[in-house]
């Protein structure tokens, strides 16, 4: 069982022939509201791969997070986790352009109500997968992670948005999902996406992911082992949930004991899927329809000895 513990937002989508550079206004009829949240996004991505999903989090009482748990019903999510905390429930204004590219602000609203007793009241278990990101407070995050390795289940951590964390806390980590960017946060810059997956990895006993955009993924073991995937090609539409398909499809891949070869590769479909509609959550792919494009994307070939 997967167990998420995270955020949970209100997205606020608007369309853009090009994004607005600092101190611009750029006009649009297109707007659009979609359930999201990067905690709630990759709930219902492992749901929909048809994995059993909790999500555990907070709305506010005003009443704008009910269409989100709805929809995290719809995607096959036990939400009874889920507390009502006074005030706004956390929103996220997200700007895409034609090309897909996106900009987001988010107001994180109830978001940073949410505690680690939350998580601690949840039936975590040995053998479930607990898995986590940076938008509620760290102190919540860091304490969750250490209760689910204290219960013997698998831990994922998603340093996104990226914010510090300190190294201790990662001993409590099974799987590091992050970003060049959030790479470069906790490892320094200037090294390939391989070494620094590898360097995390040995640093820190942990399977890392450096997730690399249009170009894919990398992974590295802590006993050296490594892989690269690339991409599924498809006609981007909207980038805003394909690294919460990732993060969401792997940790269920894993949770189904499948490899992280084939978790990355079914991850990565997911994502390419996921850019090919708009939306975040509602753009999450199903099991069937991530196993129908699976051989459009070459499987993840081992990285030579680093």
């Amino acid at each position: 069982m997967i167990t998420v513990f995270g955020s949970l937002n209100v997205d606020l989508v608007f369309g853009l022939d090009r994004l607005p550079t600092r101190g611009e206004t750029v006009l649009t009829r297109e707007i659009v509201r979609f359930p999201g949240g990067k905690g709630a996004n990759q709930a219902a991505a492992a749901a929909k791969s048809g994995a059993v999903t909790r999500f555990v989090g907070c709305v506010g009482t005003d009443g704008q997070g009910e269409p989100v748990l709805e929809a995290l019903r719809g995607a096959g999510c036990d939400v009874s986790g889920v507390v009502a905390v006074p005030g706004a429930t956390g929103t996220a204004v997200v700007m895409v352009e034609r090309s897909g590219e996106n900009q987001i602000v988010v107001g994180s609203g109830a978001n940073m109500s949410v505690t680690a007793e939350l998580l601690e009241a949840a039936p975590l278990a040995g053998g479930d997968t607990l898995v986590c990101q940076m938008e509620i407070p760290v102190e919540a995050t860091v304490r969750a992670l250490a209760v689910a390795k204290a219960r013997g289940a698998r831990t994922v951590l998603n340093l996104a948005p990226a914010q510090p964390i300190a190294p201790e806390a990662l001993a409590a980590v099974d799987v590091l999902i992050v970003n060049e960017g959030e790479a470069a946060l906790i490892a320094g810059g200037g090294a390939r996406p391989e070494a620094t997956a590898r360097a995390l990895a040995r640093a820190h006993d942990l399977i890392c992911v450096v997730t690399l955009g249009a170009d894919g993924a990398v992974a590295a073991t802590p006993q050296g082992q490594g892989w690269n995937v690339g991409t599924l090609a498809v006609e981007a539409v909207d980038t805003v949930g394909a690294g919460d398909a990732f993060v969401g499809i792997l940790a269920a891949s894993l949770d189904r004991g499948l490899d992280l070869a084939d978790g990355m590769h079914r991850a990565s479909v997911a994502a390419g899927l996921a850019c090919s509609r708009p939306g975040a959550m509602s753009a999450m792919p199903t099991r069937p329809e991530i196993e129908d494009r699976l051989s459009a994307l070459p499987r993840p070939t081992e990285l030579g000895d680093g």
